[in-house]
């Protein structure tokens, strides 16, 4: 989730930026669909199709939405605790040994992603072992970023997390104070994400968008430090493949009128373009799209 990137990549993630609207063309409401999903596993047929149809609606003209009756209360409670016990151990040597001290680090500890950004984060990528800190012990987890933004003296709406999209298929995000995410819509306007309580927000990652041919959006979004007399505790799990699944078009989003919008290759080559994150890095999306035909 923090890597910088070099002036070509700062390019051309620009660029998707300015050609957002003509990638991402279609009809977009600012209000976050909710997709039930105790509904999707429904035992009554036309019910269950109802609601697949909503969520399939949900990826193609929004590209994220807020999910409910996924996960009971006292696990996104318990889970948000154990983040919290995590970033107020007092001895910060505790934190320190796992400062990121290389980009194949499997449990990186920063104060700071950017220049500007006010934000402490643990990230912890475990493919394929299982690695968590030892303090404290609850604080385990598969997949994840865990966010602290601290009360701050900078003037409300600075950065809490610039731009950025995320790569894998989805990540899904729990928080316990609201606000501070912003979703880019393919208008230009910033959406704040106000997560209802007990739900989950769902947004659709790079690599949903390879795999469907651009029919799923992966969006830019970002951190604005929009209460800054309050701290803020989010955990962004990522889900996405193996390191060695080859993502491309898959077949049933290519024909003649659809050709392939972006150019294949494994998850792990894809990522080494983002210098190995996994989470809250600049896009690669501009990268494998395919020259447009003239």
């Amino acid at each position: 989730m923090a890597h910088s990137v070099g002036m070509l990549g700062q390019e051309c993630f620009d660029l998707k930026k300015k050609a957002i609207a003509h990638l991402h063309d279609y009809s977009f409401m600012d209000e976050i669909p909710t997709i039930d999903y105790s509904l999707l596993f429904s035992k009554d047929h036309n019910e269950r199709a109802k609601s697949l149809e909503h969520l399939g609606k949900a990826c193609q003209e929004f590209g994220f939405f807020y999910l409910i009756n996924g996960v009971e209360e006292r696990v996104v409670e318990g889970a948000l605790k154990g983040i919290s016990d995590f970033f107020e151990l007092t001895n910060q040597e505790e934190r320190s040994g796992y400062l990121k001290k290389n980009s194949m680090d499997r449990i990186r500890w920063c104060l700071r992603s950017h220049a500007g950004e006010n934000r402490e984060h643990l990230k912890i990528v475990t493919h394929p072992v299982y690695h968590c800190p030892s303090k404290p012990d609850r604080c385990k987890i598969r997949r994840a970023t865990f966010n602290l933004y601290p009360p701050s003296l900078q003037s409300k709406g600075s950065i809490g997390l610039a731009e950025h999209t995320d790569p894998g298929f989805f990540v899904s995000l729990i928080q316990d104070v609201n606000g501070g995410l912003q979703m880019l819509s393919h208008k230009g306007n910033w959406i704040t994400v106000n997560i209802p309580r007990n739900s989950i927000f769902i947004s659709i990652g790079d690599h949903l968008e390879i795999l469907t041919n651009g029919n799923y959006k992966s969006h830019i979004h970002q951190v604005i430090l929009d209460n800054n007399e309050v701290k803020r505790i989010s955990m962004a799990t990522l889900h996405g493949p193996s390191l060695d699944t080859f993502v491309a078009p898959a077949l049933g989003f290519i024909d003649e009128s659809h050709p392939p919008t972006y150019r294949g290759m494994t998850y792990k080559e894809s990522l080494e373009l983002n210098g190995f994150d996994e989470i809250d890095v600049q896009s690669s999306l501009i990268q494998l799209r395919m020259p447009l035909s003239l």
